[in-house]
């Protein structure tokens, strides 16, 4: 992913920064604890692809 477009991309829900895992291909909100895909690099920022993190994936990140 583009370190640019990382640099200015939020969370559509709370304009918290994001955190790319790129492993995982997500974009990760600690703020709302969701993670919104990766696909072919492009990043889906839409609420109803998000996926809920589990505490221990938010622990992780810690």
């Amino acid at each position: 992913m583009d370190k640019k477009l990382l640099n200015i991309l939020a969370c559509p829900l709370c304009k918290s920064p994001l955190i790319y895992k790129k492993e995982a291909q997500e974009l990760i909100c600690k703020a709302d604890r969701i993670a919104f895909p990766v696909r072919d690099e492009i990043p889906v920022m839409l609420e109803d692809e998000a996926r809920e993190l589990s505490n221990d994936e938010v622990d992780a990140l810690a």
